[in-house]
C-alpha cells in the first residue's frame, strides 16, 4: 500500500459521515481517538490553515497538505502517537499479533504471517518485531 491510499484509508476512517470531507469537530474527534487534545478552536484554524475552497471542511488534498504540512517535531510526535496505536501490548514495539489487530480496526484484514511479512521488511536488526526507529523507516 502507497502513501496515498494510507492517507485515503485514514482520511476515510476520519470522515464519520462519509461526505468526503472531514470537519473541524471530526478532526478533534480523531485527535482524542489516538490519545491528543485539540481544542474546537485548535481544529478549526488546522482545517483553515489548509482549506484552499473555503468550505471549512478538508477534502482529501488537503487533509494530505495538513498531515505533511507539519514541522518536523510535528511529525514526529505524530508519528509517536499512530506507533502507541498499533504497538498495544505495551512491549515498545509492534508485534505481528498488534499490527493484526490494528488493521482489523482500519478495516484491513491480515494474518498474523501476513503481518510477519510486513514487520520483515522493516525489521532492521531482525528481531521479528518493529521498534519506533525502524517504525519511523516504514512510514517514510
Amino acid at each position: 500500500m502507497d502513501r496515498n491510499q494510507q492517507y485515503e484509508r485514514v482520511f476515510n476512517h476520519i470522515d464519520e459521515n462519509g461526505d468526503k470531507k472531514i470537519s473541524a469537530p471530526e478532526l478533534q474527534k480523531c485527535v482524542a481517538l489516538i490519545g491528543g487534545e485539540l481544542t474546537v478552536q485548535e481544529a478549526e484554524a488546522a482545517v483553515e490553515s489548509v482549506d484552499s475552497d473555503g468550505d471549512g471542511m478538508l477534502s482529501l488534498e488537503e487533509f494530505v497538505r495538513l498531515v505533511e504540512g507539519g514541522g518536523h517535531e510535528e511529525k514526529m510526535n505524530e508519528l509517536k502517537e499512530v506507533f502507541k496505536l498499533y504497538e498495544m501490548e505495551g512491549r515498545g514495539c509492534i508485534t505481528p499479533k498488534s499490527l493484526k489487530r490494528m488493521l482489523s480496526k482500519i478495516g484491513e484484514s491480515k494474518s498474523v504471517d501476513e503481518c510477519k511479512l510486513m514487520i520483515q521488511n522493516y525489521d532492521l536488526n531482525g528481531d521479528g518485531v518493529l521498534q519506533f526507529d525502524e517504525f519511523i523507516v516504514m512510514m517514510s
